[in-house]
C-alpha cells in the first residue's frame, strides 16, 4: 500500500514497526460544541483508513483523544455557569451521537487530556532537565531552536517561521518561536499542581503525552487535518523527539479542507454547518458518502446540492441491494450455468479494482467507483431479459455486501419488522384481489400503501416494494 507521507512530501510504501500491527493516532475534537462537516472529514476519513487496514488483515490500535481542557471549553463553561467537566462530558456524548450516525466507530482508546496530566508533567520535566524547555513566571516554554529538525513536517525553514512569530505582551519567552508546554494558572481557571506552580497544559503537549502513554515512543501513523501541520503537529514532533530521542511517527497523513464558496469551513469564519443540522435534513449517511467520494487530500466544496447528489447515489446502491434480495427470494435455487464464469469474473474484478484504488494513496473515490461498477453489473444480471442464476447473483451480492460494509454504506434505520409484515400482508391481499379480478380493491390497496410511503412495482418475479419515507 502506498500512502502520501507529509513528512517525506511523496507517496511511500506503508510499513509498520511491528509486522501486521498498526499504531495510529488522530487528533480528536476540542469538546465545547457540536462538530461541523469540516471537522467530520477527519473523523470519517481516518475511520475509513482504520477499516481498510483491518480489511487488509492488520491489527489496529487506534487512539483519538478528546481535548477537554482548553480556552474554548473554559469560556463556554463560564458563559453557562457550569464546570468545564460538565461542558466536556456533554459534548463528548454529542460527539458519539454524531459519530455513530456517520458510521465512525469508536477508537480503540479515547483518552482525555485531563486524565494524562501526570504524563504531561513527566514530559515537560524531562524537557526542562535536558535544556529543551525553560520555566518563566509559572509558564514553561519549549526552546524551538534547540530542535534542529524544526520545520521538517511543514517544509518551512526556521527563518521563514521566525518572520511570522509574535510575542504576546503577557508572555515571557526567550524567543518568539518558543511555544507553551505549561501555562500558569489564571484566576477562576482549572489548575493542577506542578514543579513550576499551579497551571494547566498547553495544547500541543497533550497529544505527545497520549501517544507516548497509549502507543509508545514511535508510532506508525499520525493523522489529522491539513490545518494541524503547523504549528500543532510540528510542535508535537519537536517536543516528543527532544524528550525521547526517537522518531515520533513514521508516517503523517493529512486530509484536505472542506470549503464553502472556496473558503475553508470553520467556526471562526462562521461559514459552517454542524453535522447534526445537516443530518436532521438529509440523514447522516449522505455526509459520509460525500466525504469519501473525493480523495482525502483534495479540497472539496460543500453544498446542499452535493449532499442531495450523495443521497441519490446511495439510493442507487440500496435499490440494487433490494433488487438482488427480491430476486434471490423469488428465483429458483440453481448452480452456475455454463458461460456464467465470465459474469462472476466481472463481479470479482470490481473487488480487485477497489483494492487497487485504495492501495494507491487511499483513493476512496476510486473504491466507490468500483462499487458502482458492481451495482451496474448486478442490475443487468437480475433485470435483463435472461436473468443470471441464483448462484451467480449470490456471489455478486456477497462482494457488494463486503464492499459496502467496508465503506460503512449500510442503510440507516430501516422499517421495523411490524411495518414490513404489514406491507407484505397488503401485497398478498392485493395479489388475491387481482386474481379474483377485483381491480378496484387492488388499486385501493396500492393507493393505501402509497399514502404510507410504499411504492409497488409489478415484475415477472412478483411484486416489489420500496419504502420512500
Amino acid at each position: 500500500m502506498q500512502l502520501y507521507n507529509t513528512i517525506a512530501g511523496k507517496k511511500q510504501e506503508f510499513t509498520t514497526v511491528e509486522p501486521g500491527k498498526v499504531k495510529m493516532y488522530a487528533c480528536g475534537p476540542t469538546v465545547y460544541n457540536f462538530f461541523h462537516v469540516g471537522n467530520a472529514r477527519c473523523f470519517v476519513v481516518f475511520d475509513m483508513l482504520r477499516r481498510y487496514f483491518e480489511y487488509r488483515g492488520y491489527e489496529v490500535c487506534f487512539v483519538q483523544n478528546f481535548t477537554d481542557i482548553d480556552d474554548k471549553v473554559i469560556r463556554r463553561a463560564n458563559e453557562e455557569g457550569v464546570g468545564y467537566r460538565d461542558i466536556a462530558a456533554r459534548y463528548i456524548e454529542e460527539y458519539f451521537t454524531d459519530a455513530k450516525g456517520l458510521g465512525v466507530r469508536p477508537a480503540t482508546i479515547h483518552p482525555l487530556a485531563t486524565d494524562n496530566i501526570d504524563m504531561i508533567l513527566d514530559i515537560v520535566k524531562t524537557l526542562v532537565d535536558n535544556g529543551h524547555a525553560y520555566p518563566s513566571n509559572g509558564d514553561v516554554y519549549f526552546r524551538t531552536r534547540s530542535f534542529r529538525g524544526y520545520g521538517k513536517l511543514s517544509g518551512q525553514p526556521i527563518e521563514d517561521l521566525e518572520s511570522g512569530a509574535r510575542i504576546d505582551v503577557s508572555e515571557q519567552k526567550e524567543d518568539p518561536l518558543d511555544f507553551a508546554l505549561w501555562k500558569a494558572a489564571k484566576p477562576g481557571e482549572p489548575a493542577w499542581d506542578s514543579p513550576w506552580g499551579k497551571g494547566r497544559p498547553g495544547w500541543h503537549i497533550e497529544c505527545s503525552a497520549m501517544v507516548r502513554r497509549y502507543l509508545g515512543e514511535t508510532i506508525d501513523l499520525h493523522c489529522g487535518g491539513q490545518d494541524l501541520i503547523f504549528p500543532h503537529h510540528e510542535n508535537e514532533i519537536a517536543q516528543s523527539e527532544c524528550c525521547t530521542g526517537h522518531t515520533f511517527a513514521n508516517f503523517w497523513l493529512h486530509n484536505g479542507y472542506i470549503n464553502i464558496d472556496n473558503r475553508k469551513m470553520s467556526k471562526s469564519l462562521g461559514n459552517f454547518f454542524t453535522v447534526r443540522e445537516v443530518a436532521e435534513k438529509y440523514g447522516y449517511l449522505p455526509i459520509r458518502f460525500f466525504i469519501l467520494s473525493s480523495h482525502y487530500r483534495s479540497p472539496i466544496n460543500f453544498s446542499q446540492e452535493i449532499i442531495e447528489q450523495a443521497k441519490a447515489a446511495l439510493e442507487r446502491i440500496f435499490n440494487c441491494v433490494d433488487a438482488v434480495d427480491f430476486f434471490l427470494k423469488n428465483a429458483p435455487k440453481e448452480e452456475l450455468r455454463a458461460g456464467e464464469e465470465e459474469l462472476v469474473a466481472r463481479f470479482r474484478a470490481t473487488r480487485e479494482a477497489m483494492i487497487a484504488a485504495m492501495d494507491d494513496d487511499f483513493n476512496t473515490g476510486g473504491g466507490i467507483a468500483a462499487i458502482f461498477d458492481l451495482v451496474r453489473e448486478l442490475n443487468g444480471a437480475v433485470n435483463g431479459e435472461a436473468p443470471a442464476s441464483s448462484a451467480a447473483i449470490e456471489e455478486g451480492k456477497a462482494i457488494l455486501t463486503e464492499m459496502t460494509e467496508l465503506f460503512g454504506f449500510v442503510r440507516e434505520g430501516g422499517a421495523d419488522n411490524a411495518f414490513i409484515a404489514e406491507i407484505e400482508a397488503a401485497i398478498a391481499d392485493r395479489a388475491a384481489a387481482k386474481k379474483a379480478k377485483n381491480y378496484v380493491e387492488a388499486d385501493r390497496i396500492r393507493a393505501e400503501l402509497l399514502a404510507k410511503g410504499v411504492v409497488l412495482e409489478d415484475t415477472p418475479q412478483g411484486t416489489k416494494y420500496k419504502i420512500t419515507k
